[in-house]
């Protein structure tokens, strides 16, 4: 069975925890702590922990049992590459084009998917695997797949930067907002090398992964779930038409430098000044969207 987006999202989380803690090779991950950190039960820690391990960025502890720190976990989070132009990719692609063009029905089947795009068993499983961690098509019981609601039209596209408008800053100010210090320095390393050159060379994929991952971690810190799971619904349904429909780079660059800054507020933590700078952020990548929409 495939990970949830939550799994491989606290893979992330405890991978950039380790490397902010400077946690030394060797250190035991302690399942029950780290869920407490990330205020989740133990279940998806547990999935999350034998994910890391599977991906060799941490290692089986044989003396004391459970997991612990590989030196491969510590080096710098790297801004992902530009995928290679390999089979999975362009079918991947070609699916969410489908989809978003209307070409592809609501319901489909997996011999439908393999036999109109060419596909191997063990690649159709892979493409379908990585759309369904990405939230927008569910195995249906028994037989076939459905593909989720999502945003493909202007207003609704708009409605949503309105909502986040509304969400985002207010969740700064939350009473119960707590900083997430070491989630928030890796984002912040993250929007750095995109600054520094990494915008250039990024997928549309991966740089709507990163920032959306930036926001989504500001979010969880009000501890509000309301907030939280609405920005990460929003999320989900957007996801397809901001692959197709990215920021050009040029104003993406400036955008990355806006959440540096962003960032650097929070950890000082000056929270109204944050608020109001994210108002300002999204205002702005509104206004450019819409632009690059209309073209």
């Amino acid at each position: 069975m495939s990970d949830t987006p939550l799994v491989t999202q606290l893979a992330g989380q405890i991978v950039d925890y380790i490397r902010a803690e400077k946690a030394a090779p060797g250190t035991q991950l302690v399942e029950r702590r780290l869920a407490e950190h990330f205020r989740v039960s133990r279940s998806p820690v547990r999935r999350a922990l034998t994910l890391l391990e599977k991906s060799g960025q941490i290692g089986v502890n044989a003396r004391r049992g459970g997991y612990e720190v590989l030196a491969e976990a510590l080096a710098v989070p790297a801004v992902p590459q530009a995928a290679a132009s390999d089979e999975d990719e362009t079918a991947y692609l070609k699916v969410a084009e489908d989809r978003l063009q209307g070409r592809l029905p609501d319901k489909v089947t997996d011999s439908k998917l393999a036999r109109d795009y060419g596909l191997s068993g063990a690649q159709l499983r892979r493409v379908l695997a990585r759309i369904a961690n990405e939230g927008w098509i569910e195995r249906l019981p028994g037989h076939g797949w459905a593909f989720l609601p999502m945003l493909t039209s202007m207003q609704s596209y708009q409605d949503s930067y309105r909502f986040r408008l509304t969400i985002e800053p207010a969740a700064i100010l939350e009473p119960g907002f707590v900083l997430n210090r070491p989630a928030l320095a890796a984002c912040r390393e993250q929007q750095q090398q995109l600054v520094e050159g990494g915008i250039w060379d990024i997928t549309n994929a991966a740089l709507f992964d990163l920032n959306s991952h930036l926001h989504e971690t500001i979010i969880e810190c009000s501890r509000n779930i309301f907030f939280i799971e609405s920005l990460k619904r929003i999320d989900r349904l957007r996801r397809l038409m901001e692959y197709k429909q990215a920021l050009d780079r040029k104003y993406a660059i400036v955008r990355s430098r806006e959440h540096v800054v962003l960032v650097d507020l929070l950890l000082a933590d000056r929270r109204e000044e944050a608020s109001a700078f994210m108002r300002k952020h999204l205002t702005s990548v509104s206004i450019e969207k819409m632009i690059e929409r209309a073209r």
